[in-house]
């Protein structure tokens, strides 16, 4: 019975610290992720999402070390995701001088070949997206896939704008160079 009051105390203990955090860190982890998201019932979701990764990470007994930091990590990735799932909507032209994404891809109300070519294609930009460079991929998703502009992005990683441009450039001339590859291997077999 001893047992059962020193665990119940604990996870008592646990709910308190967590509730503590979540009070802290709410506001400041809502602003960080309304400044990267448009939709605010996105950025509820993903709010939402990175508190349950907290309390799961607790039940779970894994040692966090510096919970504000891990926090907005946790959302920086949440963030990403939710982009990467909206790149048929969000992505738009690729680069104004080259053809766009959509030029690209299958037209997604097309046939089965042409609904299966664009899935394919699309799997092809998330993969091709984690072989860049952290420093490429990191702008061109916070450009093309969350819509900042290059000044917000040099005024919170203090990277130069003209360094930041050189980096969505490359990032851009790999990614139309692998889909382009791929689009044509599909459509001329």
């Amino acid at each position: 019975m001893d047992a059962n009051l020193g665990s119940n105390a604990w996870m008592s203990e646990q709910d308190r610290s967590l509730s503590d955090t979540f009070a802290r860190e709410r506001g400041r982890l809502r602003g960080f992720i309304r400044s990267r998201v448009p939709d605010p019932g996105d950025v509820e979701d993903i709010l939402q999402d990175v508190f349950y990764e907290l309390v799961e990470a607790a039940r779970l007994l894994k040692p966090i070390e510096q919970v504000g930091a891990w926090l907005f990590r946790v959302a920086r990735n949440r963030i990403t995701d939710r982009f990467r799932k909206k790149t048929t909507e969000s992505i738009g032209e690729i680069d104004e001088d080259g053809p766009s994404l959509d030029d690209l891809l299958p037209s997604p109300g097309g046939s089965p070949e042409a609904v299966y070519a664009r899935r394919l294609l699309l799997e092809e930009l998330d993969a091709a997206l984690d072989e860049l460079p952290e420093a490429q991929r990191s702008v061109f998703i916070a450009h093309e896939l969350e819509g900042r502009s290059f000044k917000d992005i040099a005024d919170d990683t203090g990277v130069g704008i003209n360094t930041l441009l050189a980096r969505k450039r490359y990032a851009v001339l790999y990614l139309r160079r692998r889909l382009q590859a791929i689009h044509d291997d599909f459509f001329n077999t």
